[in-house]
């Protein structure tokens, strides 16, 4: 019986064929239809596994961040890769069993949007707040442009509002 994993590579392959007009699909243009996504599942991957060099790894020192919070303004006088970086490092640090999801994924040859689920116990001060030990979920909305393998470009939400909730609840 195909895993869910073989299924949904078996929809993706039959995806990139149909956009390229049912021509043969070669093992190179099948991975270059899924590299973005393979992106979002590494980016998740990293995170879920508390690999912040890896997750470094995933973005070009070139990264732009379009995504302005006033909850989590980015530090002075760092790059927006390593305000990223340091974001999701301290994301880690609150919540070291962080477990990210992916729900949803769309993506073309050079862009990947998708819709994250994290998921993790609230163990260290985040957002200033003491750590509570709630179960702390919630989601964002991100949209990557790629190139070369790397992340060079963000826009996207995510649900602080819904973080800060469940941390003074």
């Amino acid at each position: 019986m195909p895993t869910e994993v073989t299924m949904q590579n078996r929809r993706q392959v039959t995806a990139a064929a149909l956009l390229l007009g049912g021509g043969l699909l070669t093992p190179a243009l099948a991975r270059a239809a899924t590299a973005p996504q393979s992106l979002a599942d590494r980016f998740a991957a990293t995170l879920s596994a508390g690999d912040i060099d890896g997750f470094s790894e995933l973005f070009a020192d070139t990264y732009v961040n379009h995504q302005q919070s006033a909850a989590a303004p980015p530090p002075a006088n760092v790059t927006p890769k390593q305000a990223t970086v340091a974001f999701f490092k301290a994301r880690l640090a609150a919540m070291p069993d962080l477990k990210v999801d992916i729900e949803v994924v769309v993506a073309d040859k050079d862009h990947v949007a998708a819709s994250f689920v994290y998921s993790g116990t609230h163990k260290g001060a985040y957002f200033g707040v003491a750590p509570t030990g709630r179960a702390l979920r919630f989601t964002s909305c991100d949209i990557f442009r790629v190139q070369d393998d790397r992340i060079v470009e963000h826009w996207g939400m995510g649900d602080i509002a819904g973080v800060l909730a469940q941390l003074r609840a």
